[in-house]
Formats: C-alpha cells, structure tokens, sequence
C-alpha cells in the first residue's frame, strides 16, 4: 500500500479521493487549512487506523516541507474552488493556486517525492466558440485567472518533471459535481429555491453549454490510469487527459432538473440576455476525451444524469 499526500484534502474532490484511498488501506496524510474544505466531508473516515490530518497552510513552505516528508504519491488538489470570485479580487488565483503548486513542488523536490497527480481543469483552453478541445489544442487562452492560475501550475509541474525526473498525471477535468460540493451551477439552484420557492435569478441567459462529471466518475478516471500508467514505474512522464462526460447540458436545463427535484412546478425565472453568465466564464465548452477513452475508461453517466444525481445529494 502507498503513502499519499493530499492537499486539500478536505474539499470536495480531495476528500472523495481521501475516502477511495483509506477504502483501500491506503496510507493517507490529509493536508488542509480548511478555508473551504471541512472535517464533516470525512466523519466516516476520522477513526480510520490510516488517516493523518494537518491543518496548514500551502503558503508555509517549511512546515508544509516537513509534513510531507514519508509520503511516496501526493495529490494535489488545494486550489481557490470558486471560479467567479475573481472577479472582485483576481490576485486569488495566483495566491490560493500558483504559489501553492509552486510550494508543492518544491516540498517534493526538497524531500525527493517523484509522484504527482494533479487536479486542473477545461479552463486552461480559453474561449474558442464551439471548438472540441482535445489535449494538445493550441493556442491556450484562458479568459479567467483561474484558468491563468491552472494552465501556470501545468507548466511548472511539467517543468519539475524534465528538470528533477518527476512522474506526473494531469487530468483536466469538465465540472465536477456530486455530495460535498460547495459551488456550482446546481448548487446555487438548490441553495436559492431553498430560500425562494417563487423567484430565481440565472447568471446569463440559461444557454451555457457545458459537460458536467459526476465526482464518482472522477475517482475512477484517476485510478484507472493510475494503474493503466504504471505510475510509480520510476520514468520520467507528464501526461495530460480530458476527463468529461460524452454530452452536454445547458443551464436551463439544470434549473428544469433543479425545480423537479424540489417538486416546484410554478416560479417565476429571471434571466440576462447576454451568454455569459460572469465575466471570465466560458459559456460553451466540451472536451474530447478520445485519449482516456483509448485506455480503457468511459464515464458512466452522461451530463444529466451527473447532474441529476447530484441535485439530488445536494438536497
């Protein structure tokens, strides 16, 4: 059994991750300042024989060097999970994303870890109308610091690999959904008609396309080629794979599941008639997932039923 590190360890897909690997035997050492993730995501799992948990931060880089010293794999999953606060404060992404991979990497380097998996996401590709993004699309543009943020910690994560003989899996996920999340399209629905059964207000106007992944089949896509890979093989490799649903689904459509599953039949929809839905939002998006496909894995639910069953978690 390995030795994992996981950083953000306790937000939404640190903790499924968390719990998949202690389900194994696995050797977890949990790494959070808990800004956004909480104990309650892993209170099945507190007592677990394997389970280590520190609350620090990713700025610290010496106690963050000394914490993971022992560990053979990390996951690095800490970042700023909500997307649109940028738009009031854009240094977030750099502070609570970049620096962070930086100081992770360099923990590694410092206590000579070669194993990494890391959390990034579609927002690196940028906007380009309804292109089909597959990995080696070029040029990468992102219209968010969050997308800035990501595609910056692939670079360097790619850079540690050439320079100091790191192994690493890069999985840019579509949005991830499912128990525990804590921002999202689905969430904010849910959330909002708890409060106000009458009236809704939607970001844009309800025709943003997107995949949406249901957090499950996250957890599979990265153990599957986990295992595929050979990952703690000792040579030197940075791959990169999409990890979507096959389909899509628009945002009023989400509101139409969102509204079923409260058993809300009369409310009154308020939308903009611009796409986007905030500035730095990437209205249509899908991505080509032929490579992870190649090796074995398919995702086993399409957008709605992602969606659905994660409405209903979120309720």
């Amino acid at each position: 059994m390995n030795k994992y590190f996981i950083s953000g360890g306790a937000g939404f897909i640190g903790s499924h991750i968390a719990k998949y690997l202690l389900s194994k035997n696995n050797q977890v050492h949990i790494y959070d300042n808990f800004s956004s993730g909480c104990l309650k995501h892993l209170k099945k799992f507190l007592n677990h024989p394997k389970i280590t948990i520190t609350k620090g931060d990713l700025k610290n880089l010496n106690f963050l060097r000394k914490s993971m010293k022992k560990s053979e794999i990390i996951i690095h999953c800490a970042a700023n999970p909500d997307i649109a606060k940028a738009q009031f404060y854009p240094p977030i992404d750099f502070w609570d994303g970049t620096l962070l991979t930086q100081n992770v990497l360099e923990s590694m380097r410092l206590n000579n870890i070669k194993n990494l998996i890391y959390t990034s996401g579609s927002g690196v590709y940028g906007e380009k109308g309804r292109n089909i993004f597959d990995e080696d699309f070029e040029p990468k543009n992102p219209i968010s610091t969050y997308g800035a943020s990501k595609l910056a910690c692939e670079a360097l994560i790619s850079s540690y690999c050439n320079m100091f003989s790191f192994n690493a899996l890069n999985f840019r996920f579509a949005n991830v959904v499912g128990l525990n999340q804590t921002h999202g399209v689905g969430y904010d629905f849910i959330k909002k008609l708890k409060n106000n059964s009458k009236t809704i207000k939607i970001f844009g106007n309800g025709l943003q396309k997107k995949s949406y992944i249901h957090i499950n089949d996250v957890i599979k896509a990265i153990f599957f080629i986990k295992k595929k890979t050979k990952f703690t093989c000792k040579k030197k490799f940075f791959i990169v794979f999409n990890v979507a649903s096959k389909d899509t689904i628009t945002v009023n459509q989400i509101l139409k599941l969102a509204l079923k599953e409260m058993n809300i039949k009369h409310i009154k929809i308020i939308k903009d008639k611009k796409l986007k839905g905030w500035s730095g939002d990437v209205p249509i998006i899908k991505l080509n997932c032929k490579k992870i496909i190649k090796y074995g894995w398919t995702p086993s639910m399409s957008s709605e039923q992602a969606v659905e069953l994660s409405l209903k978690e979120l309720k």
